[in-house]
């Protein structure tokens, strides 16, 4: 009977801790935003595949806008492969952990960006999805987050069209 017990205690314990994990993730990410922690960024957050995801949203953004007053597309992949390039230098030049702590400790008492999250559950059983709502915007951020190697990870970032294109308004 006690084996019987034991075998459940531990099933539950497992099973409390993977779902109440993504949950931690998440708060450790907040706490190293708003502590500038490049060191626990850099662990959180796979800023390759994050890098990588914000480079496609940025070229889809410029790439689909409307084509007013621009000559045909004759030279639209050339176009395309220019725009990826200098959307791709910027971001991994600037989407870094050190570069997100230095923005954080620039912002001094006021902090980051007030944000809620405003949903939160698995995709899948790697996968846990997150909105986020921040002040200013309409549509949420939206976080995904992987699990690999024992750990969760922010993977991939969608921000909403009002912050890609502040974004890429620097390009």
């Amino acid at each position: 009977m006690r084996a019987k017990w034991s075998i459940l205690s531990a099933v539950l314990a497992i099973g409390v801790g993977y779902f109440g994990s993504p949950y931690a993730a998440l708060y450790r990410l907040d706490r190293a935003i708003r502590q500038a922690d490049a060191a626990t960024l850099e662990a959180i957050v796979d800023w390759h595949a994050v890098r990588e995801g914000l480079k496609e949203d940025l070229c889809d953004l410029v790439l689909d806008a409307p084509a007013t007053g621009r000559p045909s597309t004759e030279l639209a992949p050339f176009g395309e492969g220019f725009v990826r390039g200098v959307t791709g230098n910027l971001l991994d030049r600037h989407l870094t952990a050190e570069h997100v702590a230095s923005l954080t400790r620039e912002a001094g008492e006021a902090g980051p960006a007030e944000t809620h999250v405003q949903w939160a559950f698995f995709s899948d059983p790697t996968r846990f999805s997150v909105d986020l709502a921040a002040d200013g915007t309409v549509e949420p951020i939206r976080l995904e987050l992987r699990f690999r190697n024992l750990r969760w990870q922010v993977r991939r970032v969608w921000l909403p069209n009002g912050l890609l294109e502040k974004a890429g308004s620097g390009i």
